[in-house]
């Protein structure tokens, strides 16, 4: 009798440890960007930063997305265990049906909350310094390269546009990904990139061919309608001045679905893995407390309880 209830109380007590385990234990899905860009690498970081920051507890397991619109979309489907990026005005627009959710609009929308802010997405207009640009102005008779289908494309033919350009500048049929090469020989006199900064084809053209990236005043800045954002000095080779430009500010989500001490345990880890994050990669120590003013609605109380406690200064709309 004695050796029969012995292996039982064993397994019973076994059990009961491996259901705590499973209990302690939070598994996350991220949804980011396509494996090729900044915000996919973004996304790694974060997950690793999770495991290490909560000595395993927290499981992140990354999933590739073709873009915001789409994370966005997926709410709709997906349970407590979601989060994933997004521009605020996506949200916004979500929310009220509008644009890209004409028609598609869904109560779980509504249901959408904030946990922290990434890098934004940053635009360059990046200026070889043999075309003597330094300024918008300067770029008439120049030639540009824009790229293709991407947000940087699409603000920058925008901000040629509003700027009075439109028709004044020849834009190159190349590829974002020839820019660099395409600047070192010649072939343009410069080009538009958004993404986190430092950008990566930015610091290559400043090391290797000498650049300018041009800054924005504050009246174009208002005209732009995008949010303020200035790039220290000494980001990149020859860079002597911060330059102001303009941002699309991109934010991690979940929704309501998501219980509060799995969202407190995400923003807690993140802001306390920031700093190490940092180190591996400069684009994040461009993520500070000011950046949370770009959340324009409501953060998750998980959230609000964790920048409660941090001493983060919160607007009555994101609470």
């Amino acid at each position: 009798m004695i050796n029969i209830v012995k292996p039982l109380v064993t397994a019973i007590a076994l059990t009961g440890l491996a259901a705590t385990s499973a209990i302690a234990e939070t598994r996350v899905t991220y949804k980011s960007a396509k494996t090729t860009s900044s915000y996919y690498q973004m996304a790694v970081q974060i997950a690793e930063a999770m495991k290490a920051g909560s000595n395993g507890d927290i499981i992140v397991t990354v999933e590739e997305s073709q873009g915001s619109v789409q994370n966005v979309m997926e709410v709709k489907a997906r349970g407590g265990d979601y989060v994933f990026t997004t521009p605020p005005v996506l949200v916004r627009l979500a929310k009220g049906g509008k644009a890209m959710f004409k028609d598609k609009g869904d109560p779980a929308f509504a249901e959408i909350r904030a946990l922290f802010p990434i890098p934004s997405l940053t635009m360059h207009f990046v200026m070889s310094t043999a075309s003597g640009v330094t300024d918008f102005a300067g770029l008439e008779g120049k030639t540009v390269l824009l790229g293709k289908g991407s947000f940087g494309a699409r603000e920058g033919a925008k901000y040629l546009k509003l700027f009075g350009l439109e028709g004044k500048v020849t834009i190159a049929d190349v590829e974002l990904s020839g820019a660099v090469p395409a600047l070192k020989n010649g072939q343009i006199d410069g080009f538009v990139t958004a993404g986190s900064w430092p950008a990566p084809n930015v610091i290559e053209a400043a090391a290797s061919t000498g650049v300018a990236v041009l800054s924005l005043s504050d009246e174009q800045i208002k005209t732009s309608k995008r949010a303020r954002l200035v790039i220290p000095a000494g980001t990149y080779a020859g860079q002597d001045t911060d330059i102001v430009t303009t941002s699309l500010p991109v934010v991690a989500y979940t929704t309501t679905k998501m219980d509060d001490a799995t969202a407190y345990a995400l923003t807690k880890t993140y802001w306390e893995g920031k700093a190490g994050m940092g180190a591996a990669a400069a684009w994040w120590n461009g993520v500070d407390r000011d950046l949370m003013a770009n959340i324009k609605g409501q953060i998750h109380p998980g959230a609000v309880k964790y920048y409660t406690e941090a001493g983060f200064t919160l607007s009555d709309a994101q609470k």
